[in-house]
């Protein structure tokens, strides 16, 4: 079994601080893989994470349009953030035909996935795998592992 590269505990109080320590380890890596069950928080924390990242535009959860974009601005350049969310995917063609699978490869943007475990060969080799995990009311575990 892989061992996690970052382990991060936190609360919605906190969830500011989390976003903060993911970025600060995972800025170099393009493709985010958020896995957890319904209600483990996914969103929430992707909201937090591009917060944190500056982003202007309204975040919230992709389900019916599959790709939501959002843009932020570092050292006064502007990056695309690709949030999408797999969940309603039948199959990887279906993927293929809504554009997820050249946004998942635009490597001049971020994509943050929820529900990765739809299409899991349409994932770069090189992508973080992150769980999410309840562990009491109103308290998360995030696990972060490398694919690469």
């Amino acid at each position: 079994m892989p061992v996690p590269v970052l382990q991060i505990s936190y609360s919605l109080s906190n969830i500011g601080n989390a976003a903060h320590q993911l970025w600060q380890y995972a800025d170099q890596y393009r493709v985010f893989a958020f896995s957890g069950e319904m209600g483990a928080g996914k969103t929430t924390f992707i909201h937090a994470l591009c917060d944190i990242l500056g982003v202007q535009d309204a975040v919230s959860s992709p389900t019916y349009a599959l790709i939501n974009e959002y843009y932020f601005s570092v050292n006064g350049t502007e990056k695309k953030i690709y949030h999408m969310d797999w969940y309603r995917l039948r199959d990887t063609e279906e993927a293929v035909n809504a554009g997820i699978e050249d946004a998942i490869n635009d490597t001049s943007a971020f994509s943050l996935v929820e529900w990765p475990e739809k299409a899991r060969e349409l994932l770069p080799h090189k992508h973080l795998w992150i769980s999410i995990k309840e562990t009491a009311p109103g308290d998360r575990l995030m696990e972060v592992f490398v694919n690469e």
